[in-house]
């Protein structure tokens, strides 16, 4: 599977192509604006997208999901039901911050946690990852060993608690419970900034790193 990171909004937030190399079918994650140029970037490299994935309902990571999905004819999963009332308030959050309007949508598909998506040849495992908001969705591909996590965990820091219905415990049990025991090798792509691995934040994120929750003799 090959993976291009396409910066959009005045967010810098990470849309994900993901191109099944078998079949040149691809699947777009995370397409919060800026739609001409995730299509540029579609059509630079001649795939075929086939469906639109979806992390959570902040206006950065899904305000032009609906748009795309109807131009491109393709289904939008994710993320968990949860996320219904930030997807809800989509036309505030977009005035809000200073978006181009956006309406609210329903997906074709609420995902959950041990759900699976798929495009092409390729699988992904959905894993629920609340805390940052209550129905954000981790997208695991196991053979390639990378993790597409949205606003949960970025290399050095964590996702925000203090939205409405945020969690801060819930976040950090997601992180250390569901995501690091996927392994240290797995690369991960964050909502916004560098990519990391799950090994380096344990040894050095100052939120969820390994010695901060060692055991005290």
């Amino acid at each position: 599977m090959k993976i291009t990171i396409i910066p959009v909004t005045q967010f810098e937030q990470n849309c994900s192509l993901l191109v099944c190399e078998e079949t040149r079918h691809a699947a777009i994650v995370d397409p919060g604006g800026d739609l001409e140029r995730i299509m540029a970037v579609v059509a630079q490299q001649g795939v075929t997208v086939e469906k639109i994935f979806l992390t959570h309902g902040h206006v950065d990571h899904c305000s032009g999901a609906a748009a795309l999905a109807a131009q491109l004819h393709v289904p939008i999963e994710g993320p968990h039901e949860a996320e219904k009332f930030w997807i809800d308030l989509l036309p505030v959050q977009s005035v809000q911050f200073g978006f181009p309007p956006a309406q609210a949508f329903t997906p074709d598909r609420w995902l959950k946690d041990g759900d699976t998506v798929k495009f092409g040849a390729q699988t992904l495992k959905v894993f629920h990852c609340p805390g940052h908001t209550p129905g954000h969705v981790v997208f695991f591909h196991e053979t390639d060993r990378v993790a597409v996590v949205g606003d949960v965990i970025f290399s050095g820091s964590i996702g925000r608690t203090d939205f409405p219905k945020g969690n801060h415990m819930d976040l950090i049990n997601a992180i250390r419970d569901k995501l690091f025991p996927l392994g240290d090798d797995v690369t991960f792509i964050p909502g916004h900034g560098p990519t990391s691995t799950f090994g380096e934040e344990r040894d050095s994120n100052p939120h969820v790193a390994d010695y901060l929750f060692a055991k005290r003799n």
